[in-house]
């Protein structure tokens, strides 16, 4: 029995002391005191967070089923963007490498498949077109040396090389393979930007003298000398039935595939000993300014015009490349491919956030108790649209991820196998962020909305 005046004294110490009782064994078993912190907005985030951690994994078969039409989409989106940007890198360096002010004079009408740099199977290779001859039967040839010669007396043109091609068997000892060999002018070596990296650029007085010297691209070195390790400069290469001495090796000038394959020679030597005619394959000239690639083309047209005796109204019969246009017709032809390719993509995204919005549909559904519960404890309603809303978020997210690592995988072994550059941007690695909890948040909130509008008293009788 405790003393009346020890129960005044321990109530009056109470009710001046500043430290709170502690709490009974049974009160702390069965509900903990409440924080200020469990109030904060982070806080209650991160409860909701948990929820919903848990309810995805209570049926995380399902949810991982779920996930499967934004996983397509966005792998889709991913390796897409990966191959358009090798593309678009391997485009814009073989450009470069032949000349940023360069335009090709090819004979035929219009800038039909043959002219544009783009083989039939798809690939790029300006190089191949500026430098292969062309197919039997595609054009009737129109240009001749002659025009080479009067186009180098227009204003604004610095270089001119007139092309005859081949193609040969080329020989070196016991090894041998086919590649083209382009008879050109010396000055082609400044028109298209190539550098030796053994020897020399034959010169203007070998041009002159249709001497019998050659100039190796880096796959015809590698082909016929790397093997032995002989050193090519003045070995004799026979190119056809006639013997050449090998006075350079060229850099390796990368972009299109085909670009190194290739011998070149005097076009006088071409003309008299591998292909004697009276037309060439093409002329490539250079300008002296980019701004001024227009009027040269207008300047090229009007003055061969002339001197086929076009008459006004007439089709030419010849057409006229600058690599300028040939970066527009590709990025024209490359932003709609693109066009189509992320449409087909957004439909698979579209189908995923239909599949993530019916789940969480079902899974509001399956949980009116949880909802009504936890409705009547105070929880606001604000509390269950976030929690139902990060599910859904979690479920995009999941499927963006997972779509991410296996877009990268597939770009990097289609660009391997197309032998373009495999790039990655910051922007390639935040898109798939950005599109799946997009989808997530388009897809969920009606779900997670239709949740927070639930009548606790209804979702109770559901007990």
């Amino acid at each position: 029995m405790i003393p009346n005046d020890q129960v005044m004294k321990t109530a009056a110490g109470a009710s001046t002391s500043s430290t709170p009782p502690a709490q009974s064994g049974w009160s702390r078993g069965v509900l903990p005191a409440l924080r200020k912190e469990d109030f904060d907005r982070a806080s209650k985030l991160l409860i909701n967070v948990s929820i919903a951690a848990e309810a995805l994994w209570a049926n995380r078969l399902r949810s991982l089923l779920t996930t499967l039409g934004v996983f397509i989409g966005v792998a889709s989106v991913v390796s897409m963007v990966s191959l358009i940007q090798g593309i678009s890198a391997n485009w814009t360096d073989t450009i470069a490498s032949l000349g940023t002010n360069m335009i090709i004079i090819a004979p035929g009408t219009g800038n039909n498949l043959s002219n544009t740099g783009l083989s039939k199977n798809g690939g790029v290779s300006v190089s191949s077109r500026v430098t292969s001859a062309l197919p039997a039967g595609e054009v009737t040839l129109s240009l001749t040396p002659d025009d080479a010669t009067a186009i180098t007396k227009l204003a604004n043109v610095t270089e001119v090389s007139p092309i005859l091609s081949v193609r040969s068997q080329v020989v070196f000892g016991n090894l041998n393979w086919n590649t083209r060999v382009a008879g050109v002018s010396a000055s082609l070596q400044d028109i298209q930007n190539w550098t030796v990296v053994q020897g020399d650029w034959f010169s203007a007085a070998d041009e002159r003298g249709a001497l019998p010297v050659a100039v190796l691209g880096q796959t015809v070195y590698l082909q016929l000398f790397a093997a032995s390790g002989a050193d090519p400069i003045g070995k004799d290469v026979r190119v056809g039935s006639q013997i050449f001495r090998v006075v350079g090796v060229l850099a390796t000038k990368g972009g299109a595939s085909s670009a190194d394959d290739v011998i070149f020679v005097p076009f006088s030597t071409a003309m008299q000993r591998l292909k004697n005619s009276t037309y060439v394959d093409q002329i490539l000239l250079k300008v002296d300014d980019t701004d001024n690639i227009d009027t040269v083309q207008g300047a090229v047209t009007s003055l061969l015009e002339k001197r086929h005796h076009i008459a006004s109204g007439t089709a030419d019969d010849f057409n006229l490349t600058s690599s300028k246009q040939l970066l527009q017709t590709f990025d024209q032809i490359l932003s709609l491919v693109t066009a189509l390719y992320l449409s087909i993509a957004s439909i698979s995204l579209t189908v995923g956030g239909v599949g993530i919005m019916n789940i969480m549909i079902v899974s509001v559904t399956e949980r009116t108790r949880e909802i009504g519960v936890r409705l009547s404890l105070g929880a606001q309603r604000q509390d269950i649209r976030n929690q139902f809303l990060i599910e859904a978020i979690t479920l995009s997210l999941i499927g963006g991820v997972i779509g991410m690592v296996f877009g990268l995988l597939l770009g990097f072994v289609l660009t391997t196998r197309l032998a373009i550059p495999f790039i990655i941007t910051p922007a390639s690695l935040l898109m798939p962020f950005a599109v799946s909890a997009g989808v997530g948040v388009l897809f969920g909130l009606y779900p997670a909305v239709r949740a927070a509008q639930l009548d606790p008293i209804e979702a109770l009788r559901s007990l």
